[in-house]
C-alpha cells in the first residue's frame, strides 16, 4: 500500500479531553471555518504544515501505547474532513491494529448527495466527536462564516447509521448563552439516537495572545469567559430540553 502523507499541525501524546481514556491526538492543518472563538487559528491554512505519513504516525502511537489507558487515536484540527483521504487511510490502518478511533469534526463538509468518502471513513471510525457551534443557522454564520445546514444533516446521518457520537458545544456569553438557543439545541440532540455524551465547553479567551502573535484580530476580546455557574445553568437547560424531546 502506498504510504499517504498528511499535513500535520501537531501531535499530543497523552490527551484526556478528546474522547474516552488517554488518547494520542493528531491535529491536522486546514479549516474553512473562522470561528470567532477558535483557539487554533494557526491550523486554518493547509499550507502551513509538516508532512507526516500514516506509518510514521502509527509508529509514534506504538511508542507510547502503554500510556494510552482505555484510549486510542483521535484526529482533530483544523477540520479533519479537509484531508479525508488521509484520515481514511490512517483510521483503516489503525483498525487493523485494533486501535480505537475517534474523529473530532464540525461536520461542515458533509454532503448528503455524495456520502461515498464519509461512508468509507465511518467504516473505520469508532466514535465521532461532533462540534455543534450554534443551533441557529443565521447566528451560526455570524459565528463561523457558514450556516449549520450540513452540520445538522451530518448529525442526523450519524444518528440514522447508529454511529456513536459525543456532542460538543461551546457556550459563549452573549452568543450561545441564551435560553432559547440552548433549549433548541437540547431539543435537536434529544431526537438523535446515537448520542453517548454531551460536552458543554465554557468559553475562554486564552487564545488572545496567540492571535496577537499571528497578527490576527481577536473579535471577542470584549466577551468575558463563561462563569462556572453559567456553564452549569447552560447544561441544565440543554438536559431539560433533551428529556422533554425524549418524553422522559
Amino acid at each position: 500500500m502506498e504510504n499517504i502523507f498528511g499535513n500535520i499541525h501537531s501531535i499530543e501524546t497523552c490527551g484526556t479531553v478528546d474522547g474516552p481514556g488517554v488518547r494520542f491526538v493528531v491535529f491536522l492543518q486546514g479549516c474553512p471555518m473562522r470561528c470567532l472563538y477558535c483557539h487554533n487559528p494557526d491550523t486554518w491554512e493547509n499550507s502551513q504544515n509538516q508532512k507526516i505519513s500514516v506509518d510514521e504516525i502509527l509508529n509514534k502511537f506504538n511508542s507510547v501505547k502503554e500510556f494510552l489507558k482505555n484510549g486510542g487515536l483521535t484526529v482533530t484540527g483544523g477540520e479533519p474532513l479537509v484531508q479525508i483521504d488521509f484520515v481514511i487511510e490512517l483510521f483503516k490502518s489503525a483498525k487493523e491494529k485494533n486501535i480505537h478511533t475517534a474523529l473530532d469534526t464540525s461536520g461542515l463538509l458533509f454532503n448528503k448527495n455524495d456520502t461515498s468518502k464519509i461512508d468509507e471513513l465511518l467504516k473505520y471510525t469508532d466514535l465521532v466527536l461532533l462540534d455543534i457551534k450554534h443551533i441557529d443557522p443565521i447566528e451560526h454564520k455570524k459565528l463561523t462564516n457558514f450556516d449549520n445546514k450540513n452540520i445538522l444533516e451530518f448529525a442526523k446521518y450519524l444518528s440514522d447509521k447508529q454511529i456513536p457520537m459525543w456532542i460538543r458545544h461551546v457556550v459563549v456569553p452573549e452568543i450561545t448563552f441564551k435560553k432559547e438557543y440552548l433549549q433548541a439545541l437540547g431539543e435537536f440532540i434529544g431526537k438523535l439516537k446515537s448520542v453517548k455524551a454531551l460536552d458543554i465547553l465554557p468559553y475562554h479567551n486564552m487564545a488572545i495572545e496567540k492571535y496577537e502573535k499571528l497578527n490576527i484580530e481577536y473579535k471577542l476580546k470584549n466577551i468575558p469567559p463563561l462563569k462556572k455557574e453559567e456553564a452549569l445553568e447552560a447544561k441544565n437547560i440543554i438536559f431539560e430540553a433533551i428529556k422533554k424531546a425524549r418524553n422522559i
